[in-house]
C-alpha cells in the first residue's frame, strides 16, 4: 500500500478527530493515518508535560508536524476496494489501472468511489469488507470465470437490500441486507489480524473476536483513546519551561557533576533571562528528577494534585501557564459554595495513547483492546498543548457529604449503579462504580456550561469541564482551551470576580428545575447511552462532545435541583440565594470611580444584604486630607476598605462620623436607621 501525501488536517485534529488509525474522508478519497513510527519527529515540536508522560510510561510527547511537505504524516489508501459508477466494477484500486497515485477506472476514465463498508472487530483490526466471500457464500464458482465484481442498486429503495453484489462467475448475487448484523459475517469470514496503520507490520495472528461490519464514516471505527493534564506549579513556571529546553543538558550535568558544582553552569546558561532564577531551575530538576524515580503516577493522582492547586491559587509570573486567584463568594451562593477562583491562564495537554474499534475502552477488563500507535514502542505519544482560562467552583464539603448521606441521593446512586453493572456484564469489563457525588457534581457542571453559553455567549463547544469528586473533593473547573481565539479571550474567568456569576448560577438552577421535556424527562428512569442517566435529556443537561469528558453519561439533574414535589432533596437545597441586581446608579459609581476588585465585591454584598433602594456612597472620597473606600455624607457613614485612616479614625469619630469596618450588615444597617 503506497504512503500518500494527501489528506490535509489541522494539527488538533491529528489527536483528536483522525488519529492514527482513523479513516480520513479527502475529496472522492479515504485515507487511514499512519502509526507514529512513521512520522518523522524532526518536524514535530517536542510537547512537554512531565507528569503525564511519567504516567503514561513515555519520555516525552510531539505535536503533528505541520506546514513542511517532508513532514507530512503519512496516510495510506484505505478501504482498498473501489467501485466505478461507469462499469459498476467492484474491486482493488489497484486492479483498475490506473497510474501510480490514481484512483482512475482505465476503461471508463471516471474516478473511483472507496467502498462503504469495512469490517473491524474489538481487538483494533480492520479490513475491507469481503465481498468475495460475501457473494459467494455457500455457491460454487462457475466455469473458471476471472470473477469480475459489480455492485448496483435495484432503485427500489434506499435500504441495504437495494444494494447488490454480483459476480461475473454466475453464482446467484446477494444484496447488502443484514450485513451490519452482529454475526452476519460468520462462517463467512474470520478477523485476518489486519492493521494496515502500520504498514510494515504484519498481521496479528489468531484474533479470536468476530468481525463486525460499518459504513466507513461510522463513529464505531475509531473510539480515541485520549488522556489530558493541566499544567500545575512548578511545572507550569518560566523556570520549568527553561528546564524543558535544556533538559538534555541539565539532567546529565546534574547527575555527574552533582548540584553544587553545576550550579555555575546553570546560571551561566540562564543568563539575564527575564523571571528565571538559578534557584527556580534546579529547584524543578530536582523535581523532575524525583518524578522519574518515583512510582508511575495515575490518573487520580494527577486529578488530586491539580485540585489541591486549583484550590492553593498561584499567582506567578506574566510567563507562568498556571495562574489561579480565589475571589469572594458571593452572599447568594453563601450557602453551597465555599471558594470560586478566576483561573486566568492556564495550559492543557491533550494526548493520544491509543484507540479501540467497535466499542469505546471502558477499562482495562474490558472488550474493546487498545490497539498501538506503532509496530514497536516509540518512547512518544502524539499530543497537543491549548491555552485557556476559566472559572474553578469548590461546593462546600461538609454540604456535599451531607447531601450524599441522604436517602434520596443513595436512591439516585442506586439506579445508576444498576445500569452501569447491567453494561459492565453485557460488555464484560469492570468499571469504577459511580456515586452520587460525582453524578451531583457532573451534572452541575453541565448545567452552568449551558448557561454560561446563553448568558455569557460562549458556545457551548468551546467550554470544556473537568470535573474534580474523589474522597474530600467537591470541585469544577470549567474552561475554554483550543487552538483558535475562542479559548484566549479571557471573558469566562472575567465573570467570576463578578456578581454576574451569582445570578448564572441562579438562572441555572431555576433552568434545571423544569424541563420542557418533562414530566417524561424527570419520571423516565434510565436513559441515555446504556441507560447511564437519570432525568438527562438534550433540553436540560446533554452537552456537546467537545464539552463532556464522560461522553454525557451519569448526569441526573434531579440530584442537583431535587424533584418539583421536593426541591430540597437536591443538593441545591442549602441555599442558592436571589441575586439582588445592581441598581444603574451604583453601576454609574462604581464606573466612574474605577474600583478595585475588592470594593466591587463589597458593594455587591451590600446591596445583596440591604437591597437595591441603599444610598449611592461617594467612592475614593477625600475628608478632611484622606481618601477613604466609600462614605455617605447625609448619614456620616464611612466604611475604610483599605485602612487608611489610622491615627484619623478618633477625630472623625468625634466630629460625628459613624467609621464601621467593610461587614455589609453593620453598613446596611447604619444606612437605614
Amino acid at each position: 500500500m503506497a504512503v500518500s501525501d494527501k489528506p490535509k488536517a489541522r494539527q488538533s485534529q491529528l489527536v483528536t478527530t483522525y488519529g492514527v488509525g482513523s479513516l480520513f474522508p479527502a475529496a472522492d478519497a479515504s485515507f487511514m493515518i499512519c502509526g507514529i513510527d512513521e512520522w518523522d519527529t524532526k518536524f514535530a515540536p517536542t510537547v512537554e508535560e512531565p507528569r503525564l508522560a511519567r504516567s503514561l510510561g513515555v519520555h516525552t510527547f510531539h505535536a503533528p508536524p505541520t506546514g513542511r511537505r517532508r513532514g507530512d504524516v503519512p496516510a495510506v489508501r484505505f478501504p482498498e476496494w473501489h467501485y466505478c459508477s461507469g462499469c459498476r466494477r467492484l474491486a482493488p484500486f489497484w486492479k483498475f489501472g490506473a497510474k501510480k497515485g490514481e484512483t482512475r477506472c482505465e476503461e471508463c476514465a471516471r474516478d473511483l468511489t472507496p467502498s462503504r463498508f469495512v469490517a473491524c472487530c474489538e481487538n483494533g483490526h480492520i479490513e475491507d469488507f469481503p465481498y468475495f466471500q460475501w457473494v459467494h457464500r455457500g455457491q460454487e464458482a462457475q466455469g473458471g470465470a476471472e470473477h469480475r465484481l459489480t455492485l448496483w442498486t435495484s432503485g427500489s429503495s434506499s435500504s441495504l437490500a437495494s444494494i447488490v453484489v454480483s459476480c461475473s462467475c454466475g453464482v446467484r448475487p446477494y444484496n447488502m441486507e443484514g450485513a451490519f448484523g452482529a454475526g452476519a459475517l460468520q462462517g463467512i469470514r474470520k478477523c485476518s489480524g489486519s492493521r494496515p496503520w502500520l504498514t510494515d507490520a504484519p498481521n496479528e495472528p489468531d484474533c479470536d473476536r468476530p468481525l463486525r461490519v460499518f459504513q466507513r464514516g461510522a463513529s464505531n471505527v475509531w473510539f480515541p483513546v485520549q488522556r489530558s493534564s493541566i499544567s500545575i506549579p512548578p511545572w507550569s513556571s518560566a523556570a520549568a519551561q527553561f528546564v524543558t529546553t535544556h533538559w538534555s543538558a541539565l539532567k546529565p550535568m546534574y547527575e555527574n557533576m552533582g548540584e553544587a558544582a553545576a550550579w555555575p553552569a546553570i546560571v551561566a546558561m540562564i543568563g539575564g533571562q527575564d523571571g528565571i532564577t538559578a534557584d527556580a531551575v534546579v529547584d524543578v530538576v530536582r523535581q523532575r528528577l524525583g518524578l522519574d524515580a518515583d512510582e508511575a503516577p495515575d490518573d487520580d493522582t494527577l486529578r488530586s494534585q491539580e485540585y489541591e492547586a486549583l484550590v492553593a491559587g498561584h499567582v506567578g509570573s506574566r510567563r507562568d501557564s498556571f495562574q489561579c486567584t480565589a475571589v469572594g463568594v458571593h452572599p447568594s451562593l453563601g450557602g453551597l459554595v465555599a471558594q470560586v477562583s478566576q483561573v486566568n491562564r492556564l495550559r492543557e495537554v491533550r494526548v493520544l495513547s491509543g484507540f479501540s474499534r467497535v466499542t469505546p475502552v471502558e477499562s482495562e477488563a474490558g472488550s474493546a483492546r487498545t490497539a498501538a500507535l506503532a509496530a514497536d514502542k516509540a518512547g512518544w505519544l502524539p499530543a497537543v498543548e491549548v491555552m485557556g482560562e476559566g472559572i474553578f467552583v469548590r461546593l462546600d464539603e461538609d454540604v456535599v457529604a451531607a447531601w450524599e448521606s441522604s436517602a434520596f441521593a443513595a436512591e439516585r446512586e442506586a439506579a445508576i449503579r444498576y445500569a452501569q453493572d447491567a453494561r459492565d456484564a453485557a460488555m464484560k469489563i469492570a468499571t469504577e462504580p459511580v456515586n452520587a457525588r460525582f453524578v451531583a457534581l457532573h451534572s452541575l457542571a453541565h448545567m452552568l456550561v449551558k448557561e454560561l453559553s446563553l448568558d455569557a455567549g460562549y458556545p457551548q463547544g468551546s467550554i470544556r469541564e473537568r470535573v474534580y469528586a474523589l474522597p474530600g473533593q467537591a470541585g469544577i473547573l470549567l474552561y475554554t482551551a483550543s487552538s483558535d481565539s475562542a479559548g484566549s479571550l479571557g471573558g469566562l474567568a472575567a465573570l467570576a470576580a463578578t456578581q454576574d456569576l451569582a445570578q448564572v448560577v441562579r438562572n441555572a438552577f431555576e433552568r434545571a428545575a423544569w424541563c420542557s421535556n418533562d414530566p417524561v424527562c424527570a419520571e423516565t428512569g434510565s436513559t441515555g447511552a446504556d441507560a447511564l442517566n437519570l432525568a438527562a435529556c438534550h433540553a436540560c443537561v446533554l452537552a456537546p462532545e467537545t464539552t463532556c469528558e464522560h461522553r454525557n453519561q451519569f448526569l441526573d439533574r434531579l440530584s442537583v435541583v431535587g424533584t418539583p414535589e421536593k426541591p430540597e432533596l437536591g443538593l441545591g437545597r442549602a441555599g442558592i440565594g436571589t441575586v439582588v441586581p445592581m441598581p444603574s446608579e451604583w453601576l454609574r459609581a462604581l464606573a466612574k470611580a474605577d474600583v478595585t476588585p475588592a470594593e466591587r465585591q463589597f458593594a455587591e454584598r451590600l446591596v445583596a444584604a440591604g437591597g437595591p433602594h441603599l444610598p449611592v456612597p461617594e467612592i475614593g472620597a477625600e475628608i478632611d486630607g484622606t481618601i477613604v473606600s466609600m462614605l455617605w455624607k447625609d448619614e456620616k457613614v464611612l466604611v475604610d476598605l483599605e485602612r487608611r485612616l489610622g491615627a484619623d479614625q478618633e477625630r472623625l469619630v468625634a466630629h460625628g462620623w459613624k467609621v464601621l469596618p467593610p461587614e455589609e450588615g453593620a453598613v446596611s444597617a447604619a444606612l437605614t436607621d
